[in-house]
């Protein structure tokens, strides 16, 4: 099976607001898929879905051929746009914590990249910087061999000079069998990893191709484009 998501007629309402209306999706393996779109467009909403951190209203996701749940979060590795860990515990008991909740977690993998950014396993996270927390919630993630990436706005809350190397660590640190999915408003910092793009507005896909085809039939960038797209939605 080649697809390792799909969406059907995915729905999902907050009293009166759909942050999600019918979003019809297939997303295949060995891809980066950049989920793009604007602030309040209902990308975090359907990435907690598909980590099963909400339920939709209707309509449904499969990973893997999974709903999502158990057998789902086997395969998934997520990162969250908060922080979910405890700031009284150190960077290595975090890493123990891991190793023994998931059996595809490698702590080799997550003490070689703590390594590369000078962090001290034996710091307590109340004592790290925000980024320096948020580049320690992408190890852990990165650190799993998981099928599905779910990564909710990874730079967003890092200086510029720090956004390339996240990007070429999550390059550096995933099977090319599995698919990565990256969501961000900063389409310029990620443009050049992405393999195919999914532009949400209002909770609806505006469009959904690959990079390659973006170029080749609007002749523009995948940033250009998306403020020109958006534009033409707000008028």
């Amino acid at each position: 099976m080649r697809q390792i998501l799909e969406c059907k007629n995915l729905t999902k309402s907050f009293g009166s607001v759909k942050a999600l209306d019918s979003v019809n999706l297939n997303i295949e393996r060995g891809r980066i898929v950049g989920l793009l779109g604007p602030n309040g467009s209902g990308k975090s909403t359907f990435l907690k879905i598909c980590n099963e951190l909400l339920t939709p209203s209707s309509g449904e996701v499969r990973i893997g051929g999974f709903k999502p749940g158990l057998e789902s979060k086997k395969i998934v590795s997520y990162l969250p746009e908060k922080s979910y860990l405890n700031d009284w515990m150190r960077v290595s008991e975090i890493i123990g914590f891991f190793k023994d909740f998931y059996s595809d977690f490698s702590e080799k993998k997550a003490y070689d990249m703590l390594k590369s950014l000078n962090i001290d396993a034996n710091c307590k996270l109340k004592t790290l910087s925000k980024g320096t927390k948020e580049k320690v919630q992408l190890i852990l993630v990165m650190s799993r061999r998981a099928e599905l990436y779910l990564l909710d706005e990874p730079i967003g809350g890092v200086d510029p000079a720090a956004r390339d190397y996240i990007l070429d660590t999550i390059l550096k640190n995933y099977s090319e069998d599995a698919t990565i999915i990256l969501s961000t408003h900063l389409i310029a910092d990620i443009e050049k990893i992405l393999d195919d793009i999914v532009f949400l507005k209002n909770g609806q896909v505006a469009l959904t191709k690959s990079v390659d085809d973006i170029r080749d039939e609007y002749g523009k960038s995948v940033d250009v484009l998306f403020r020109e797209v958006f534009r033409c939605y707000e008028n």
